[in-house]
C-alpha cells in the first residue's frame, strides 16, 4: 500500500517545477510504459502497476523496481481522467547537443500545445527523423499530455531546448521554414540533411528566426481553410522531403 509520501511525491511529478527539481518525469498505460522499458531501461526508476498488468509484464521489468498497487492507488497517483493498469517513474533523459551535419532536424518555435509537441514527436519518430530543437518557451516534453501523445515515441527521438537563433546562427546546413507562401513541397527534392523550422500555433515563425531561414516552404491549399494545426503541417511536410 502507498504512504501519503509516496502519493504526494508521485502527484507532484505533474507540476513542471518539480520534474525540473527531481530530474523526473511520469509515463502512463501499458502501451507507453512498455515502449520505455524496452528502449530505454536504464531510465526508468519505479513502476506502479496493478497486479493484472504486473503478471503479464515480468519479462520486461527486467531490474526495474516495480510496486504492486491496486485501482484505487493509481487513480490517485494518475495524471489521467481514466487511469490505465500502470504507471511509470523515469529519469529524464540526459541530452547535451544536436548535431545538424548529415541530418534531419526539426526546429520549433513555440510550439505551446503539449498534444501538438507529442503528436510532433511522434511524428518525426514515424517518418526517421531523430531529433528536434525547441525554443524555451514550448511545452514542456515531459509534461504528462506531452508524454501521452508521443505513444512512446519520446524514447526514440533527441529533443534539446535551446534559444533558437543563437542555435540556427552557428549551423551550417540549409534552413527551411515552413510559411503560408513559400516553395511547393510536392515539388521538392527528398532531403537527407537539413533543419526544418515550424513555427507557433497562431502566429507562425518569429521575423528573428525566419529571417535564418534560407528558403520558405509551403504546402498547397487548393481548399479555404485559413491554417493547418502545426502537428498536421509537420506530418505533411515530412512525408513529402524526408
Amino acid at each position: 500500500m502507498l504512504s501519503k509520501s509516496q502519493i504526494k511525491y508521485i502527484q507532484s511529478l505533474g507540476h513542471k517545477k518539480f520534474r525540473d527539481e527531481t530530474g523526473l518525469f511520469i509515463a502512463e498505460g501499458p502501451k507507453i510504459v512498455n515502449e520505455l522499458l524496452t528502449e530505454i531501461p536504464q531510465l526508468v526508476k519505479t513502476v506502479y502497476g496493478i497486479k493484472e498488468w504486473l503478471d503479464e509484464s515480468r519479462s520486461l521489468l527486467g531490474k526495474s523496481e516495480f510496486i504492486e498497487i491496486n485501482e484505487t492507488e493509481l487513480e490517485r497517483i494518475s495524471q489521467l481522467s481514466t487511469p490505465n493498469k500502470v504507471l511509470a517513474v523515469l529519469h529524464k533523459m540526459n541530452y547535451d547537443k544536436i548535431v545538424s551535419a548529415n541530418n534531419i532536424t526539426l526546429v520549433l518555435d513555440t510550439i505551446q500545445d503539449p498534444g501538438n509537441l507529442g503528436t510532433i514527436i511522434r511524428s518525426a519518430d514515424w517518418f526517421g527523423v531523430k531529433q528536434i530543437v525547441c525554443s524555451h518557451n514550448s511545452a514542456d516534453m515531459y509534461s504528462s499530455k506531452v508524454i501521452q501523445a508521443t505513444m512512446g515515441s519520446i524514447a526514440r527521438v533527441k529533443i534539446i531546448y535551446t534559444d533558437l537563433e543563437e542555435w540556427l546562427e552557428q549551423q551550417k546546413v540549409t534552413i527551411f521554414a515552413a510559411a503560408l507562401e513559400g516553395k511547393d513541397i510536392r515539388k521538392m527534392n527528398r532531403l537527407t540533411e537539413g533543419i526544418i523550422v515550424i513555427g507557433n500555433e497562431s502566429k507562425g515563425i518569429h521575423p528573428d528566426v525566419m529571417q535564418l531561414a534560407v528558403e520558405k516552404i509551403t504546402i498547397p491549399k487548393p481548399g479555404r481553410a485559413e491554417s493547418l494545426n502545426a502537428a498536421v503541417a509537420t506530418a505533411i511536410i515530412l512525408s513529402h522531403i524526408v
